[in-house]
């Protein structure tokens, strides 16, 4: 076995991808003592990419939403429960306490407790026609009520928003999207692509509001939403309601347990808390960066990498996720890919046509490359990332060449 741990229990809190990944990354680093994997949903392992898609469209079944059977699981010496509600870390002790008052002792533990959808400071935000979608089944309760086909009133014109906004178009429901700043997406995407997802969303019969307040949800008599108020007392009649407005990590268990918390469970690049025995991964980590700063990942990527890093961490290794961030949305038949954070780019070139089958923005803090979003270009994709992790890019005049070969840049 690898220095680091000795062979005791380590728990790993969370079912999720992450939990997943660091348990798996235990065993395939050589970590021969009992292995726990705890998670709160009665499901096994699942993929939830597909949540918004395929699953809320019914075009997957549950087998195969399965990330990973209990058996497979199995044959790997982790042991899978679900169902299982962790109140509290006791860290003097070693042990976490379950709901029923089990305690657990360990040797090692692993916070993946993932993140919940925000919910909206609303009366009425509770009513049985008004969703979030962050889990299988509140995916299957929002399908449950596409199906009932009344109208879809979406708060929030973030990818969640508006890819349960193309799912539900796909399937005959008439949709309206409401974001309260001036376009969509506007947290992650500059205005040419922001404008080109509107134009995208209408084309296909989503009625789009930007800049709009929501005020209140009025009820019936049955407890159930029938409109949305905006401010102004305009009322858009409704059938159900998605709350889309962003997620909030689930750190309470460590923020008890008296580990730093901002935004997330604070980590280093390996996943380490300030408690040597406590590594937490995926979208409950806020990453503290050499300036002094919190990154917050909330994908498959960073689960995955984060997980493998927090496993290594326990394991007395430093395998730092440094990895150039990545992320996808699939709307309408198109498909997002996004290299890189263009937070605090100055410019944005394109390179194509965005009236063509696919095309690319490369953004620039200066002279340097930052990130890249392509449109159904996964070669272009896979170059950017590759040139991000090299740290070598085209300069702006060139990404906006489309005769200028990006990938002759790797090579020099």
């Amino acid at each position: 076995m690898t220095a680091g741990l000795s062979p005791g229990r380590i728990v790993v809190v969370g079912a999720g991808q992450a939990g997943v990944q660091t348990a798996e990354a235990l065993r395939a680093g050589g970590f021969a003592g009992e292995l726990l994997l705890l998670g709160d949903e009665p499901h096994a392992p699942y993929h939830r990419p597909p949540l918004s898609k395929a699953w809320l469209a019914g075009e997957v079944e549950a087998a195969q939403l399965v990330m990973r059977a209990p058996e497979a699981l199995a044959r790997k010496q982790i042991e899978l429960r679900t169902g299982v509600q962790v109140e509290a870390i006791d860290r003097p002790a070693k042990e976490i306490v379950l709901a029923g008052g089990e305690r657990l002792g360990y040797t090692g533990l692993v916070l993946a407790t993932g993140a919940r959808a925000r919910r909206l400071p609303l009366d009425q935000a509770d009513a049985p026609n008004v969703h979030v979608l962050r889990t299988r089944d509140e995916a299957s309760a929002l399908a449950a009520a596409l199906a009932e086909g009344g109208p879809l009133v979406v708060i929030g014109g973030g990818f969640i928003g508006l890819e349960v906004a193309a799912t539900a178009r796909k399937k005959g429901v008439e949709v309206t999207v409401l974001e309260a700043l001036p376009r969509l997406l506007a947290r992650v995407l500059p205005p040419l692509l922001s404008a080109w997802f509107e134009a995208l969303h209408r084309s296909h019969g989503v009625q789009l509001r930007t800049g709009v307040q929501v005020e209140a949800l009025e009820a019936g008599a049955d407890g159930r939403v029938k409109a949305v108020r905006l401010a102004g007392g305009e009322r858009l009649p409704c059938g159900a309601v998605l709350l889309g407005v962003g997620a909030q990590a689930n750190d309470e268990l460590a923020r008890a347990s008296g580990l730093a918390c901002e935004r997330g469970i604070v980590v280093d690049a390996c996943g380490r808390t300030a408690d040597p025995a406590i590594v937490a991964a995926g979208d409950c980590t806020a990453r503290r960066l050499p300036d002094g700063s919190l990154l917050r990942l909330e994908s498959v990527q960073g689960a995955s990498e984060g997980g493998k890093a927090a496993a290594a961490a326990l394991l007395g290794q430093d395998k730092p996720f440094t990895a150039t961030p990545w992320f996808w949305s699939d709307q309408h038949g198109r498909k997002l890919q996004m290299a890189g954070l263009a937070t605090g780019a100055t410019q944005s070139v394109l390179r194509g046509d965005t009236a063509a089958a696919s095309f690319s923005v490369w953004h620039y803090a200066g002279d340097r490359l930052i990130a890249v979003d392509t449109v159904d270009e996964p070669r272009t994709h896979l170059l950017a990332r590759k040139l991000l992790d090299a740290g070598v890019w085209p300069a702006p005049a060139q990404a906006a060449d489309a005769g200028f070969e990006t990938a002759s840049l790797l090579a020099r």
